[in-house]
């Protein structure tokens, strides 16, 4: 066991230390380039569609674009927010702060296109709802199911399981460290809260995320804004501290530039990368849910998540540790967040970050079954093996609550690694069905169109790969 567990460790070192990032943000890079920055160009757009999402139902029991983007967000928005932000700066400087902007701004374009994609080759569930993401993509648009059996299978182990047990394991740790309450007692706790909304399918996911996210993100973000507001003379130099470390001229003096350019980029882009997935292939499972006019338009919308989850809310993390001065006490993870909101707050800091530890960490676990769930679907669609799915979900919510196997995570990140290259090889492979229906999008906004609709026959080439009906 010990060898099997060096040998995942060592393809790891290799995925994600050399190959996922170079091609995460060269796929980022393509997509920004061919399609003129439209992360920028619909920027606007994206806010609109963001907020006016609430209104897209078609029927009372069908699934909203905002509420398809709330259960994204609520995957995306994790302890990897807190913890993850916390990790980086303690290990590459504030400059890895710098870098997380920059994968997060090539990162809204994958976004944007998988999205999109899982629109576009969304499948009717026959309840008012669809099902959809890179499994369905593959299989309909490249006409490989195999692969997309072999994603599919990817993404139940490492989000539906393994990363359901991490966010738990997360919440245990705040708690006991906060109260010191029983990891048992919160475990069960947490199957308690987790069961009647996961049995409930991914429509109950959808409505408990439309208020559960929002909420969770304006606590936090009250918190940093208060922050940011006693600290406000020193945010100039704190983004001139950023931008100075990114670049290696805060370290020049002491001749360790190089290295500490490099640390600062490869943590930076690492946690900016595992906090808001984009071009994971994750977050497109719940795009493709909502009831929308137009692919593009939830492209837009899930663009906007990536926005959120990195440049505001692991923005507004880095901003409480680097005005705190904790960054420079060896601390790191939720110890360093932790220290950081104590100077600011006192003792009731630490509750306050037990708080949103446990609605960070809880939304991810609803947000990561509504991922898993449709690929359970696509591998088979049956009511006995969606129960079994549920009840092996809530068995790892409590088994992470009271237990931590290196050898099980390390074997989640190889999973989330391999769905992570099959994706970008997808939605590189289907780029110009994305164009078509990127194109079609801009020429109606171009034309004045309030609402942009998506006619498939239009496209002969496309129509005869979607879904009849759906478009």
């Amino acid at each position: 066991m010990q060898l099997f567990h060096s040998l995942i460790g060592a393809i790891n070192d290799v995925l994600w230390g050399k190959i996922l990032i170079a091609l995460l943000l060269a796929v980022g890079l393509y997509f920004s380039l061919r399609s003129g920055l439209l992360q920028l160009r619909l920027f606007s757009r994206g806010w609109r569609e963001m907020v006016g999402g609430r209104g897209g139902h078609v029927s009372k029991d069908d699934i909203s674009p905002f509420q398809a983007f709330a259960t994204g967000l609520a995957s995306r928005v994790g302890t990897g927010n807190i913890a993850g932000v916390a990790i980086a700066i303690a290990a590459g400087g504030p400059g890895a702060v710098f870098w997380m902007w920059l994968t997060a701004l090539l990162g809204m374009s994958s976004a944007f296109v998988e999205s999109t994609l899982a629109q576009l080759f969304k499948t009717s569930h026959h309840d008012d709802t669809f099902r959809g993401g890179p499994a369905y993509y593959i299989q309909k648009g490249l006409g490989q199911r195999w692969l997309g059996v072999l994603f599919a299978l990817c993404l139940i182990l490492a989000f539906g399981l393994v990363f359901n047990a991490v966010q738990a394991n997360s919440i245990v740790a705040a708690t006991q460290g906060a109260w010191g309450w029983q990891p048992w007692a919160v475990g069960l706790a947490l199957v308690a809260l987790t069961a009647p909304v996961i049995f409930g399918g991914v429509r109950a996911v959808a409505r408990v995320a439309e208020w559960l996210v929002p909420v969770m993100a304006l606590i936090y973000l009250a918190m940093a804004f208060y922050v940011l507001a006693i600290h406000a003379a020193e945010l100039p130099g704190l983004v001139l501290l950023i931008v100075k470390s990114a670049l290696g001229l805060e370290q020049a003096a002491g001749g360790v530039a190089g290295y500490a350019v490099s640390q600062a980029m490869m943590l930076g882009i690492k946690r900016g990368l595992f906090s808001n997935e984009a071009g994971m292939g994750s977050a497109p499972n719940a795009a493709a849910t909502a009831t929308s006019k137009h692919p593009a338009s939830q492209g837009a919308i899930q663009m906007f998540g990536v926005f959120i989850d990195t440049m505001v809310i692991c923005t507004a993390t880095a901003a409480i540790i680097l005005l705190s001065g904790a960054h420079d006490q060896g601390l790191s993870g939720v110890a360093l967040t932790q220290k950081a909101i104590e100077s600011q707050f006192g003792p009731i800091g630490v509750s306050f970050l037990a708080v949103a530890m446990f609605l960070f960490a809880f939304s991810s676990i609803l947000g990561n079954y509504a991922y898993a769930e449709g690929n359970v679907e696509f591998i088979r669609n049956s009511k006995k093996a969606l129960l079994a799915f549920r009840l092996v979900v809530l068995a790892m919510v409590l088994f992470g609550s009271l237990a931590s196997l290196p050898l099980v995570w390390d074997m989640a990140d190889l999973a989330m690694g391999l769905m992570a290259l099959i994706n970008l090889a997808a939605i590189a492979l289907l780029s110009r069905y994305f164009f078509i229906v990127l194109g079609d999008y801009q020429r109606q906004l171009k034309a004045g169109v309030a609402a942009p609709e998506f006619k498939a026959d239009q496209y002969p080439e496309l129509a005869a790969k979607v879904e009849k009906g759906i478009w």
